[in-house]
């Protein structure tokens, strides 16, 4: 079993940034993926980034190429996601992810552990 706790969510204005980070419990955080998710009222729940169990491969959602980097730190069970230019549409609950696998993917029902999710608020 893998606990997920989600930090560094808050109100920003937009165009500044913020950084997310996701601490795992358990001594086996190097084998699984991670990833991060987003859900906005009223919307289905969406891919943001993702990361394999190195950092070295890592996947973007369009929406947010080029804006934020995810990266992780095996030595200290977290996974951070550094979101930069944020827009009002980056607006959202943001939910990290593990994976029983050393490869991650893109799709929501291949993640097995979730975290409760912190609130990020970008304001026009």
């Amino acid at each position: 079993q893998v606990q997920l706790v989600e930090s560094g969510g808050g109100l920003v204005q937009a165009g500044g940034s913020l950084r997310l980070s996701c601490t795992a419990s358990g001594r086996t955080f190097g084998n699984y993926a991670m990833g991060w998710f987003r859900q906005a009222p009223g919307k289905e729940r969406e891919f943001v980034s993702a990361i394999s169990w190195s950092g070295g491969k890592t996947y973007y959602a369009d929406s947010v190429k080029g804006r934020f980097t995810i990266s992780r730190d095996n030595a200290l069970n977290t996974v951070y996601l550094q979101m930069n230019s944020l827009k009002p549409e980056d607006t959202a609950v943001y939910f990290c992810a593990a994976r029983k696998s050393i490869w991650a993917t893109t799709r929501t029902d291949d993640y097995d552990y979730w975290g409760q999710g912190t609130q990020v608020t970008v304001s026009s």
